[in-house]
C-alpha cells in the first residue's frame, strides 16, 4: 500500500526545465538504440527526483505507456499493419504468459517490503544490460523448435518478460525482442512491432493490478511531472531515433551496459544509504 509520505519525492528538483531535460535524455539514450528508456528512467526517478520504489515503478510505468502509445502508430508506418496482424499468433502466444505475469509481477511489487524491492529493481537493471548487451552485440538466429515445443516456451517466457517488465515499470521490449527473434524466427523490425503490441495489454494488465490497492494515488500527486517527463522522452526519443547508427554499437552499447551496471549497485545500495543517513543527520557549527 503507498503511503501519503511515498506519492511526493523526497528531492525538489521539480521545475520544468529540469524535467523536460531529463526526460529528453532519457529519450535519446533509449532512442539511440531503439527503445523507450524506461530502464534509464527508473534509477533517476529514485535517485534524483527522490521517489520511493514503488512510486518510482509506478511513475515510470505511466511514462512508459505514453511512449508506446506515441511509438506504436509509427511502427506501423515502418512495418505494414497487414505484415504484424499476419502474425498474430506470436502476439497472443507471449500474451498468454505476459498478462498472467503482469498481474503476478505487480501483485509482487506491492507486497515486498521497500528494502526488498530495491534489491530486487538492481537485479532487474543488471539483467536488462545484460539482454542490451547480448541483443546488440550477437547475432540472435531462430532455435527452430517443433511447435509442440515453441508454444509453452512462448508462454514461459511471455510470463517472465510480464513480471520484469510490471515490477520495472518498463514496456519489456529489451527482452521481448529477443525472444520473438529467438522462439519464433521474426526479424528484428518486425520483433520491434509485435513487441509493442505484447507491451500495450501487458502494461494495462499490471496498471488494473496497481490500481486495487491505492497506488495509482501516486500518479494523481504527480500528474504535472509525469506529464513534462513523459514529453521530454518521447521528443529525446525522436532525436535519439534520428542518431541511431551515428555512435557505433561497440562504443554505444558497453557506454549504457555501464550505466545500468552503476544504476543496479546505487539500487542496491539505496535503502542503506537513506538508513545511515538517517542515523547520522548532518550538524552545523554555525553560532546563532
Amino acid at each position: 500500500m503507498t503511503t501519503d509520505q511515498d506519492l511526493v519525492p523526497l528531492r525538489s528538483m521539480r521545475s520544468a526545465p529540469v524535467m523536460l531535460g531529463v526526460g529528453a535524455a532519457i529519450g535519446v539514450l533509449g532512442g539511440m538504440i531503439g527503445l523507450g528508456g524506461a530502464e534509464f528512467r527508473l534509477p533517476l526517478l529514485i535517485s534524483l527526483f527522490g521517489f520511493a520504489a514503488l512510486s518510482a515503478v509506478i511513475l515510470n510505468k505511466a511514462m512508459s505507456l505514453v511512449v508506446v502509445l506515441v511509438a506504436l502508430p509509427a511502427r506501423l508506418a515502418a512495418v505494414p499493419a497487414a505484415d504484424v496482424a499476419a502474425r498474430w499468433p506470436v502476439a497472443v502466444n507471449l500474451l498468454a504468459g505476459s498478462l498472467l505475469g503482469a498481474w503476478a509481477g505487480a501483485t509482487w511489487a506491492v507486497r515486498m517490503r521497500s528494502a526488498t524491492l530495491y534489491k530486487v529493481l538492481a537485479a532487474l537493471m543488471v539483467l536488462m544490460a545484460a539482454a542490451l548487451v547480448v541483443t546488440h552485440t550477437i547475432a540472435l538466429d531462430a532455435l527452430a523448435l517443433p511447435l509442440w515445443a515453441q508454444v509453452p516456451c512462448g508462454v514461459v517466457a511471455g510470463f517472465g518478460i510480464g513480471v520484469v517488465a510490471a515490477i520495472m515499470g518498463v514496456a519489456g521490449g529489451e527482452l521481448l525482442i529477443p525472444t520473438i527473434v529467438l522462439l519464433f524466427g521474426e526479424d528484428v523490425k518486425t520483433a520491434g512491432s509485435l513487441s509493442l503490441l505484447v507491451s500495450l495489454p501487458t502494461m494495462l494488465v499490471a496498471f488494473a493490478r496497481y490500481s486495487r490497492d491505492g497506488s495509482f494515488a501516486v500518479l494523481g500527486a504527480n500528474l504535472r511531472f509525469t506529464t513534462i517527463m513523459a514529453a521530454g522522452s518521447i521528443a529525446g526519443a525522436v532525436l535519439g531515433g534520428l542518431l541511431l547508427g551515428v555512435f557505433p554499437d561497440l562504443v554505444l552499447i558497453p557506454v549504457l551496459a555501464v550505466i545500468l551496471l552503476v544504476s543496479a549497485v546505487r539500487l542496491a545500495r539505496h535503502d542503506y544509504l537513506i538508513r545511515t543517513r538517517s542515523s547520522h543527520p548532518m550538524t552545523c557549527d554555525c553560532v546563532p
